[in-house]
């Protein structure tokens, strides 16, 4: 795993953006195709205001998947991912892409939806995972303890207060209350299976999670300390992220 540390949040955005275009590209060099992994939350605006905008990336040869969603949440709803990417990421590129693979958090069987994710996202093998760690330490909504074992690619889980915290702090929700307290959730080992991760983790607030999952113990109650173990996992911090390093 390689660590980045940016003086801004801008900065280390702007780079982690730069290595996903450049991995994109040699994917599709390669095969013709690219198939990513797109995350959401306020730690991935840099990097997606920065992906958009390179000229000239060829997304419709580019299929995508996202790491979760709330369940019981529709797509209307202020804080849903599938709202949050088609309004950030893919309404605003320049072609359409291949496809988007969403998670529907509101399907009347959360363990269908994961099953029929799985069939899809197995015919295409990730060649970027664009991530983020939680204040938590989790990846995707695999709060800690989390599975590292499962050889599912989508689960049902459920949310710990802390994660729940961390969602109604970066102002998606009114009151705790309204915070779901299940999720579908891409797997620790679905993207472990990733050719590369990038992950973003700027801000103080992710400076302990930033400690104890980049330099800590590898294990399930730190579940980004997993990516240490990934051969082309890349951090990209700013100042106040890596502030206890």
């Amino acid at each position: 795993m390689k660590i980045h540390i940016s003086k801004t949040k801008t900065e280390a955005g702007a780079a982690a953006a730069a290595l996903g275009v450049k991995l994109i590209r040699e994917a599709i060099r390669k095969r013709g195709h690219a198939n990513i992994i797109v995350a959401t939350g306020a730690s991935q605006f840099e990097m997606l205001k920065k992906l958009i905008a390179e000229p000239g990336l060829p997304w419709n040869c580019v299929t995508a998947f996202h790491l979760d969603e709330y369940i019981g949440v529709p797509i209307t709803h202020p804080a849903s991912f599938r709202k949050y990417l088609w309004e950030r990421f893919v309404s605003k590129l320049a072609l359409p892409m291949a496809g988007f693979h969403y998670v529907a958090g509101d399907a009347a069987d959360p363990a269908a939806e994961c099953r029929r994710l799985a069939a899809i996202i197995r015919k295409h093998p990730i060649d970027v995972c664009f991530a983020g760690i939680g204040e938590n330490g989790h990846l995707a909504f695999n709060d800690p303890p989390a599975d590292f074992r499962t050889a599912s690619p989508y689960l049902v889980v459920n949310l710990d207060e802390a994660c729940r915290k961390q969602q109604l702090g970066e102002g998606w929700f009114k009151t705790l209350r309204d915070v779901p307290k299940r999720a579908i959730s891409m797997s620790v080992g679905q993207i472990m299976k990733s050719g590369a991760v990038i992950c973003s983790i700027p801000d103080a607030r992710k400076a302990q999670a930033v400690k104890d999952c980049l330099k800590g113990e590898v294990t399930p109650m730190h579940p980004a300390s997993i990516l240490q173990k990934h051969p082309a996992a890349s951090c990209f911090l700013d100042k106040a992220s890596a502030s206890l390093l």
